[in-house]
């Protein structure tokens, strides 16, 4: 697993909320002017269906990132998060494979089980089953990426001598980031995924469960130091803290969903100056968080020009 200290992603829009759509020309171009801007990589949102009232138009994940990485060159790709659950584990195990090998290894995939219910229903999933399913397109996956032929009973799928290449561009798979926040999760982040990826936590709820997941790990014969982390932060930057804490607590409050029973919090939000930013962002690193992945307030450029210009090279020294 490849480490990701002081690393610094930034999230594309590829949702959107009633009646605006997303654009998928401008999501690409917005991909590649990322990469010359300077962050280190990109990260898209996966959703089916996306909310009721407002509903919030998505662009598929991986469609989206194919096209990026067919642009660009240097910048990572990756979901956070992809609802594994909902997806066919021999064919997304196909396209992930794909995916990496035509951006030549750039591919970082954070999963989790997901927590629409109606999503779920819609697609045909048993959303009471969603944990094993997880477990077991986990097991699946990493077979077939690793495995000459693979064959084993995984009701309903029924593997006789199945046999997938090319391989992932990276060996042994690219790293899988598990996402989540309830006991088990972060057990399986530990033990069965390459580590942990997180939303909108605080230094102290990020230390609460990078503590547990480290345990985890030490319980299940893993050394915790080869994980990895990130954590997906909302920022605004402005004259001042006063100045820009109303309009992103509406936008969060708005837009963002928190699961009741995680640590996700708009207490999480980056904001004020550069210089504070820069303090509170010091912060997340200081306690072990190892990639931060922007979120800039509504994905305004002003605000993606300013956190590359102001903060970057700051987080960087």
């Amino acid at each position: 697993m490849p480490n990701l200290s002081n690393q610094f992603g930034i999230a594309m829009r590829n949702f959107t909320a009633w009646p605006q759509l997303p654009d998928a020309q401008d999501l690409i171009q917005y991909g590649v002017e990322m990469e010359e801007l300077g962050f280190d990589s990109l990260w898209v949102w996966d959703h089916i269906l996306l909310g009721v009232e407002p509903h919030f138009p998505i662009i598929d994940s991986l469609s989206l990132l194919t096209a990026v990485a067919a642009r660009t060159s240097t910048i990572k790709i990756g979901t956070g998060i992809l609802v594994l659950p909902l997806r066919n584990p021999l064919v997304l195990a196909k396209q992930l494979s794909s995916i990496d090998q035509i951006s030549q290894g750039r591919l970082m995939m954070g999963m989790a089980s997901g927590w629409y219910k109606r999503e779920f229903d819609a697609v045909g999933i048993p959303f009471e089953k969603r944990g094993k399913i997880m477990d077991q397109n986990l097991e699946i996956m990493k077979r077939l990426w690793s495995e000459d032929m693979v064959a084993g009973e995984y009701p309903p799928h029924n593997l006789r001598n199945a046999v997938m290449f090319p391989k992932p561009y990276q060996q042994p798979r690219p790293p899988l980031l598990i996402g989540g926040y309830v006991d088990r999760v972060l057990k399986r982040a530990a033990l069965g995924g390459d580590g942990w990826l997180t939303y909108f936590y605080t230094p102290e709820g990020f230390t609460k469960s990078w503590d547990k997941i480290r345990n985890f790990a030490e319980e299940g014969g893993r050394d915790p130091d080869t994980l990895a982390n990130c954590n997906q932060l909302p920022i605004m930057v402005g004259n001042s803290r006063a100045e820009v804490e109303g309009p992103m607590m509406e936008w969060l409050n708005t837009e963002w969903d928190f699961a009741g029973w995680s640590d996700s919090t708009t207490d999480s939000a980056i904001m004020g100056t550069p210089e504070e930013c820069v303090e509170q962002l010091q912060a997340h690193l200081d306690v072990g968080v190892q990639k931060i992945i922007f979120v800039p307030y509504k994905y305004e450029r002003e605000q993606v020009n300013t956190i590359a210009r102001d903060i970057l090279p700051r987080l960087r020294k």
